[in-house]
């Protein structure tokens, strides 16, 4: 497996730092910067063998419609070995090749290196790298970016949301009949209860859609393109970086990480404040 030569750590935190819009200093800040070069990085790789397939891509299935690719654990090994060279002393969770959360108190990635992979095994580019941070028990940071558009989405707490460097903001829909919404399906619930949320949805006046990329959606309420993401089952590298950009751009999120959420996975929902009422009567999902 090749790993590109890293870049000088001073040239792509300079660079991620105006697409951040941020100025350096603090800790949570350096890993966001950090964060946002990766992303960046693996995205690129992440282009290049989407733009080489099928000659280079060998696909094969974990079950039914789970997409295992080559191109999935190359780019988590890329993302694995920046985030250890910048941050050693981290923990490091990703889909493919799993590890560690670490002790109680300790930093944590958690990573989905292609997340969208039915999409990109298919051609289709709507997937993207995804990458977030915990630590107590608190998702601090969340970067997603969109290779196919070449858009980097990065938030940290108490910072804001930005889409490369705009501040964000969740669209304050609160009218069912004018909404957009994403419901993401996972066999990992029973086929009714996603068909049941869907039509309630679709009953209250709702446009429902599914793209295929659950991290993608969340980024996409975050930047008020849709009003809300709802799924019944969300694995936390999934979910974790969307969830902190939610919540940044001034949006609702429910309680994911309650219980074994990060290591089990949870259901999700999070939308603009003005539908979490009808949204949790909806899906109940709390």
């Amino acid at each position: 497996m090749n790993v590109p030569k890293p870049q000088a750590p001073d040239t792509l935190f300079r660079r991620a730092r105006g697409e951040c819009g941020l100025a350096s200093g603090t800790d949570l800040e350096h890993r966001l910067l950090a964060a946002s070069a990766i992303a960046r990085e693996a995205g690129a790789l992440a282009r290049r063998r989407f733009r080489d397939r099928p000659s280079a891509l060998a696909i094969a299935f974990k079950g039914p419609q789970d997409y295992v690719l080559a191109s999935d654990a190359e780019v988590e090994a890329l993302i694995r070995l920046r985030l250890h060279e910048a941050f050693p002393e981290d923990a490091f969770f990703g889909e493919e090749e799993g590890g560690a959360l670490g002790q109680s108190g300790q930093g944590a990635w958690v990573v989905d290196p292609i997340d969208g992979t039915a999409n990109f095994a298919r051609g289709i580019p709507h997937y993207c790298v995804s990458l977030g941070f915990v630590r107590a028990g608190e998702a601090l940071i969340g970067v997603i970016y969109d290779p196919a558009h070449n858009q980097l989405y990065a938030a940290a707490r108490g910072r804001g949301a930005t889409l490369d460097g705009e501040i964000i903001r969740v669209s304050g829909l609160g009218d069912m009949a004018q909404t957009t919404i994403e419901a993401g399906w996972s066999t990992r619930v029973p086929h009714e209860a996603y068909v049941g949320v869907v039509a309630r949805l679709k009953q209250a006046g709702a446009a429902v859609r599914r793209g295929g990329s659950g991290a993608l959606a969340l980024a996409y309420v975050a930047a008020g393109r849709m009003e809300a993401y709802v799924e019944l089952h969300m694995n936390a590298w999934d979910a974790l970086a969307g969830l902190v950009l939610v919540r940044e751009a001034g949006g609702w999120v429910n309680d994911y990480l309650a219980g074994d959420g990060l290591t089990k996975g949870n259901a999700i929902l999070a939308c603009t404040p003005e539908l979490a009422a009808v949204l949790r009567e909806l899906t109940a999902v709390c």
